[in-house]
């Protein structure tokens, strides 16, 4: 979901006109042709943006509320899609969903202009407010529900903080993604990540489902 879809369904006044794919997609290239281009998040404005993609300011207004919501979806659309999680076990769906963190890792790693903007939106607060609220906010709390499951279904342990336990489990993929940048980001990592944490934190005495680490 986009942030101007967010937007529509938390109450806020619709823009005018229909969604056009075509024309969004032309305005966040022309986004992103200017970051490649070299122009900081700081320096960039809806004019150019517009000049760049061909379009008036009022197109994209009507789209955005402004380049902090742009943004957003500018990074949304140049990562992997949000996983399938599916749903047989507490333990499957964490792998899923890290797996998916660790493609994020090796997409931004790839790109390095991708890597730019995630840095320099730590110093665009508003931008880095809209990101937070849209993308990484709701991840955490997929991540948390996850956990909470499986709690309900004995696979892990009743008397764990499920949000530090959510940090434990995205914090090795997030170090060496954001801030190891030559960090290994083998393909079994995920598995390796949920198994080992997996032995300290199940319940003691009858198991839930249990997954031998290979």
């Amino acid at each position: 979901m986009s942030l101007a879809d967010t937007n529509t369904a938390s109450g806020a006044p619709a823009r005018g006109r229909p969604r056009s794919e075509a024309v969004e997609r032309a305005i966040m290239e022309g986004a992103m042709k200017l970051l490649e281009d070299g122009v900081s998040l700081a320096e960039l404005s809806i004019e150019r943006i517009a000049r760049t993609a061909g379009v008036g300011k009022a197109t994209i207004y009507r789209r955005w509320s402004g380049k902090e919501a742009l943004f957003v979806d500018v990074l949304r659309a140049a990562e992997p899609p949000d996983p399938v999680l599916p749903g047989t076990s507490m333990r499957d769906d964490l792998i899923v969903l890290l797996e998916s963190q660790r493609r994020r890792g090796l997409a931004s790693r790839s790109s390095a202009i991708l890597y730019n903007v995630h840095v320099q939106m730590k110093s665009c607060p508003k931008i880095w407010a809209a990101y937070d609220s849209t993308v990484i906010a709701p991840r955490r709390r997929l991540a948390a529900e996850i956990l909470r499951r499986g709690q309900e279904n004995g696979e892990l342990r009743a008397d764990i903080d499920v949000e530090l336990a959510n940090d434990l489990f995205i914090g090795p993929v997030l170090v060496r993604s954001v801030m190891r940048p030559d960090g290994d980001l083998p393909e079994d990592l995920a598995q390796r990540v949920v198994d080992t944490l997996l032995q300290g934190l199940r319940p003691v005495g009858p198991p839930g489902p249990q997954h031998p680490a290979p």
